[in-house]
């Protein structure tokens, strides 16, 4: 493994910590701030940046973002991603350790398995941690991509009005933002030749659009949905969005030996699993929301 892929790597352990503070204080903020409106995105949006809490998470979020970046450039996003949903376990940790929330047993399952499951694909790269993989197909990259932000947003259409406590809406953040991951990693590609100048490039655009409309999805999500689950969800969706990627839209090498394929197939059902499992069904979430 070359010195910047385990640059990579580190940048991608601070990016999994990062996010999950940012996560929780936006958490904090978001249900204290009017709702997000589908009609009016973009003023409704902008109301929560009143509250300081909100602020302060965009902030550490942004911090966390950066991070995600340098990662993505220096590392193949397979391993990027799994070492940042390895870092997932920190989520209840943090919650009910640094925030005071309250996590079930049932979370603290969902979230370590789908942790678990997301961390196992690390085992499955078979060598193709050498070198960053960032070259691509254009026209692999917009159908994949393409197809993650049409799901995102049929998502969001079905999570509408807080529909099953915003886990629609954590899947669509999740979605969007992991078509935005892929389109970052693909633009990584051009920065050896293009430098500053890659911000001009359409795809700059399409990360931008896609980052903001998540965000104002995922925004949604943290008001009426618990924080837990809301965030293990988006962060599951986005996870399982961008490893995918890596043999498919990026190239990289997958295992010869039908174990080792076996192993990585069986990772991704144990996170659809464990991701399904950490919200409460809806009948308990219900029953517990009607005492508040």
């Amino acid at each position: 493994m070359s010195v910047g892929v385990q640059l990579g790597l580190l940048l991608a352990l601070a990016t999994a910590f990062a996010s999950v503070v940012g996560f929780l204080y936006k958490h904090r903020g978001a249900v204290e701030s009017p709702a997000v409106e589908a009609r009016r995105p973009v003023r409704t949006s902008l109301a929560l940046f009143r509250s300081r809490w909100y602020t302060l998470g965009i902030l550490v979020a942004t911090a966390s973002w950066g991070f995600h970046v340098a990662a993505l450039a220096l590392a193949p996003i397979s391993l990027v991603q799994s070492v940042i949903a390895g870092g997932l376990v920190m989520l209840t940790v943090v919650a009910d350790r640094l925030f005071g929330l309250e996590v079930t047993r049932r979370e603290w399952i969902g979230v370590g398995l789908t942790a678990a499951g997301l961390a196992f694909l690390a085992a499955t790269l078979d060598g193709g941690a050498d070198s960053a993989h960032s070259a691509y197909d254009t026209a692999t990259l917009t159908l994949y991509a393409g197809i993650a932000a049409a799901l995102g947003v049929g998502a969001a259409f079905v999570g509408r009005g807080g529909y099953r406590h915003g886990i629609p809406l954590a899947i669509s953040a999740g979605l969007l933002w992991g078509a935005s991951d892929v389109s970052i990693k693909a633009l990584s590609d051009h920065l050896g030749d293009d430098g500053v100048a890659v911000l001009l490039h359409p795809l700059a655009l399409t990360i931008a659009t896609l980052s903001l409309i998540g965000l104002a999805v995922s925004a949604r999500s943290l008001q009426v949905g618990k924080a837990v689950p809301v965030i293990a969800v988006t962060s599951a969706a986005a996870n399982i969005t961008t490893i995918a990627s890596g043999p498919i839209v990026f190239g990289e090498p997958l295992p010869d030996d039908p174990a080792a394929l076996t192993l990585r197939i069986a990772a991704f059902v144990l996170v659809i699993a464990a991701a399904a499992l950490t919200p409460a069904p809806v009948r308990l979430a219900e029953a517990e929301a009607e005492p508040a």
